[in-house]
């Protein structure tokens, strides 16, 4: 793209009052940008209001600035950084399928590898997961990335990090597929949160981060919401690990149905707030998944891979522990006084078996000294 080129479809983009749909209209009767901008008024209004042709008379008063942002932004790593538009071949094809498609879509990483939907899968939650909610998205990425899958997320604090970091434990770089796709809320200059700067690193290297929005956008809440539709047209299904009723992952999985695709949800405690928005979704047909090979198995192209017997392998009992306590703890949080209740023990005694389950990982301590069994998926 030249730099022309991408000045023109900055300034359709930016120009205030003409948004997707306008945009789109302009461009199915006019072709490119450069075309629109020189049409006559009358001509203009034909397709759009006269206020939104009046608007594209002028330029907009910040396209001078984020030009020469953007312009250098793609210069600093052209292998790595595209601003991929509408018209382009290397446009995500799946996302034309989609209500309201973004007129430019910014990327970051491997760009040597193309987006496949029918292998991409979406993994949602809660920004405030249960540790074994964590724990699930994390181990169910990871699994499902070594069957062949796409990992697509929104780098949210909680289930989204968790779930690109599972495909990223899975990953071989020189793998031919992407190992996990990030759609984020803000300009790709910006890493939000913050604390996933790292993160955000590490999935520019094996993976692509994508943004509709212009570089410097900061975090606006009602972005991120918006992007959803993003991640769910990216992937031929989503898995929700954990929602709250009132949550973004349930837009996601809303969208997706609206798209036709399958939705999974995994089912969690009644008692954790976090679980209800899955436990929703299965009562509206969802399908409930317990394992990674719940979801493949439900998945036309992975279905064989489902079958292998070296992946299920890989769901066999828990690890070794002390069998009788981790009966006693079941699955939902418990406190020390109700484990000496179901099990007999004495506190010394309690406290350093708890101790040592706690060192093998086989156990979570929660805030109000609450314990908590984490299961692998």
């Amino acid at each position: 793209m030249t730099r022309d080129e991408l000045a023109a479809w900055l300034r359709l983009s930016l120009t205030p009052g003409v948004g997707l749909v306008s945009a789109r209209k302009l461009l199915a009767a006019f072709g490119l940008p450069e075309a629109i901008f020189h049409q006559a008024l009358s001509a203009l209004t034909q397709v759009i209001s006269a206020a939104q042709a009046n608007a594209l008379r002028s330029e907009p008063p910040d396209l001078s600035a984020q030009l020469d942002t953007t312009w250098q932004w793609l210069q600093e790593q052209p292998e790595h950084r595209q601003v991929m538009t509408l018209g382009d071949a290397s446009y995500p094809a799946a996302l034309l399928n989609i209500e309201d498609p973004p007129l430019l879509l910014y990327a970051m990483g491997r760009l040597d590898q193309a987006i496949d939907p029918s292998r991409s899968l979406a993994v949602v939650g809660s920004r405030n997961p249960t540790p074994q909610g964590a724990l699930n998205a994390r181990q169910f990425a990871k699994s499902l990335h070594q069957a062949g899958l796409t990992i697509v997320s929104g780098l949210a604090l909680g289930v989204d990090g968790a779930a690109h970091e599972g495909a990223l434990d899975a990953a071989d770089v020189d793998a031919s597929a992407l190992t996990t796709i990030a759609v984020v809320g803000t300009g790709l200059d910006r890493v939000y949160p913050k604390r996933h700067h790292a993160l955000a690193h590490r999935i520019a290297q094996q993976g692509l981060i994508l943004s509709e929005y212009p570089l410097g956008t900061p975090p606006v809440s009602a972005n991120f919401p918006r992007r959803n539709r993003l991640i769910s047209g990216l992937s031929c299904a989503t898995l929700v690990v954990e929602a709250a009723l009132k949550s973004g992952s349930l837009i996601t999985a809303r969208l997706a149905a609206e798209q036709g695709k399958e939705v999974f949800a995994i089912p969690g405690s009644i008692h954790a707030t976090q679980s209800h928005g899955c436990h929703a979704l299965i009562r509206q047909g969802a399908k409930l998944v317990e394992t990674a090979q719940d979801v493949l198995e439900d998945l036309p192209n992975m279905a064989q891979t489902a079958r292998l017997a070296s992946f299920s392998e890989s769901h066999d009992e828990p690890p070794e522990g002390d069998d009788s306590l981790l009966t006693a703890l079941g699955f939902d949080p418990v406190s020390l006084d109700a484990l000496q209740a179901r099990t007999g023990l004495d506190t010394p005694h309690l406290q350093a078996s708890l101790m040592s389950l706690e060192l093998d990982e086989l156990i979570v301590r929660l805030p109000g000294g609450l314990f908590q069994r984490l299961v692998k998926a």
